[in-house]
């Protein structure tokens, strides 16, 4: 029966010896030289055997922790110090390069891999990219913030100025002729509105007690909103309506 072995892929010899680190548990800051070689040379082995293309760099790795190997096999001066003035020249270990080495490594594959998440978890994120909106920009016209006032809300106003007036009651029993139509003070308001340049107060139009001037104002304000010649605003629920007439070339805000 065919024995089939299998190897992982390495990025470089740094990458192989932090493996076999972590499956033979070792301290990286004390990697037993002799054993960490030994295993390293039967993974290059392996590779001969497979016949699968060994690069230089795993080579030179070989030859350096052979060459380790043999510092660490030497043995180590003992000299006696005898003037306190002669510093002895510290006895680096062999095996410090490597370990610094390993350890920078391992830093950046760490790294390598939390950004390998974090692009996982933004593959699964769909976005748009960019449009150039500025053509869209340059029709829309700025829109007030005001809330948009229904005939409702004109007969809540009507109701609530007759209140205020306290003309719910017949004044007097006689039937006066109307005085003034519609359409007359609908050019009254109009010629009023223009020349102020601005908003007024909806109360502020019924400037005569009569009830029947209060009507004809309240009826001649409706066909102007109806013929969008003059625009009402209300800034809040239940507060005060303005009335504005509207300049050529702008449209009326909202539905009324």
């Amino acid at each position: 029966m065919p024995y089939k072995v299998k190897i992982d892929a390495f990025e470089g010899p740094l990458d192989l010896l932090l493996h076999l680190i972590n499956r033979l548990e070792i301290d990286i800051y004390d990697i037993p030289v002799a054993q960490i070689t030994e295993q390293y040379l039967i993974y290059i082995h392996t590779m001969k055997e497979l016949k699968l293309d060994i690069a230089s760099e795993f080579l030179v790795m070989a030859a350096t922790l052979l060459a380790i190997k043999s510092k660490m096999l030497l043995p180590k001066n003992e000299e006696t110090i005898e003037d306190m003035d002669n510093e002895v020249p510290y006895d680096e270990d062999p095996r410090d390069e490597l370990v610094e080495r390993l350890i920078e490594y391992r830093k950046f594959k760490e790294a390598a891999n939390d950004l390998k998440s974090m692009e996982e978890e933004r593959s699964l994120m769909y976005t748009k990219p960019p449009s150039d909106l500025s053509d869209f920009a340059k029709e829309k016209q700025p829109e007030k913030a005001e809330l948009n006032v229904s005939l409702y809300d004109m007969l809540a106003a009507f109701q609530k100025l007759l209140r205020r007036k306290k003309l719910q009651r017949p004044m007097s029993t006689k039937i006066a002729r109307q005085e003034i139509s519609i359409e007359k003070r609908m050019s009254e308001i109009m010629d009023e509105l223009k020349h102020l340049k601005g908003r007024k107060n909806f109360n502020d139009l019924f400037s005569y007690p009569e009830k029947e001037h209060v009507v004809v104002t309240f009826l001649a304000i409706l066909e102007l909103i109806k013929r969008k010649e003059i625009d009402v605003e209300q800034q809040e629920n239940f507060g005060d309506i303005f009335v504005e007439a509207i300049q050529e070339g702008r449209e009326v805000v909202g539905n009324h």
